[in-house]
């Protein structure tokens, strides 16, 4: 029988808006990075910097990886669902679209999570959490109403952006059944470890990057703070959310990233900011209050 998703807790929502600033500034330094390497390479590095900053820290509270290959299969499900696949579609991608169209693409999760989320009976597709998404996803098509005449190379880069989107959806169910009751330390460790593997047998054959100019001090650092901030963090993060909220809950986090992508062109890059991005934002502000329930519970006291 589908349970409701669980309520979310101020906590939780301030984890919910932690997440975003750390997962919307990935399309800023992806954004750098692809510049100078070729994408499958800023996968690789991205998720072995992470593992490698996450273990010793994992070790230094007394936690422990798997001993078996069974013990590992969730891990490493997790991992080509959580990273192999959409972080690769996600770069691949944003090497034709702006990082800001990627980052709307990109929060169409919500949506995919709820439909897989109903779709397997994990938790009740209610009209109420429907409605949210969908107002959210108004919002999204209000902050990309400019990117509505696509080239056929731009058109793909959104597709792969969707294909992620649709896979982080599923990885958030399958978080939320398979590794259930492990640390979020152990969680986001173990699935950087395996997603390390793969990418790293999979990038050397596809892309040959000792063929590639070595990459200026711009994107060096944005890699560093894509593994650090947007990865490592975000997944300790990631984890005690869906643990705490839930699986539909936490993909929220995609609803806001276009958000935080855009302050982060503003502020950072001096971009201007025009009155219908401010409008998505509170459109996008108004399906996380719909999801959540209490506005509605408010107004219900209220009358």
């Amino acid at each position: 029988m589908a349970r409701s998703a669980p309520s979310m807790s101020r906590q939780d929502w301030g984890l919910l808006v932690l997440l975003s600033i750390l997962w919307g500034g990935s399309f800023f330094f992806i954004a750098v990075a692809v510049r100078e390497l070729p994408p499958l390479t800023v996968v690789l590095i991205r998720i072995v910097l992470a593992a490698a900053m996450l273990l010793p820290v994992m070790w230094a509270r007394g936690l422990r990886l798997p001993h078996s290959v069974r013990g590992w299969m969730p891990f490493f499900i997790m991992g080509m669902l959580n990273n192999v696949i959409p972080f690769s579609l996600i770069v691949s991608g944003q090497t034709m679209i702006p990082s800001g169209l990627a980052s709307v693409v990109n929060a169409t999760t919500p949506l995919f999570t709820v439909l897989v989320l109903g779709a397997v009976g994990d938790e009740a597709l209610t009209l109420r959490r429907l409605a949210g998404v969908l107002v959210g996803l108004a919002g999204v098509v209000i902050l990309s109403f400019d990117a509505a005449s696509l080239t056929q190379s731009q058109a793909l880069g959104v597709m792969l952006g969707v294909g992620g989107a649709f896979t982080y959806g599923v990885s958030a169910w399958w978080g939320r059944r398979r590794l259930a009751g492990v640390p979020p330390l152990t969680a986001a460790t173990g699935q950087l470890i395996c997603s390390s593997i793969v990418m790293a047998a999979i990038a050397p054959v596809a892309e040959h990057p000792w063929t590639w100019p070595m990459p200026g001090i711009a994107t060096w650092l944005s890699l560093i703070g894509l593994a650090a901030l947007s990865t490592a963090a975000a997944y300790i993060v990631f984890f005690n959310l869906l643990a705490r909220a839930g699986a539909g809950n936490v993909m929220l986090v995609t609803l806001l990233n276009p958000v935080t992508a855009i302050l982060l062109g503003t502020i950072v890059l001096g971009e201007a900011l025009a009155l219908r991005e401010i409008l998505g934002a509170l459109v996008i502000a108004s399906a996380l209050l719909i999801v959540d329930g209490r506005c509605l519970a408010w107004f219900k006291r209220a009358s």
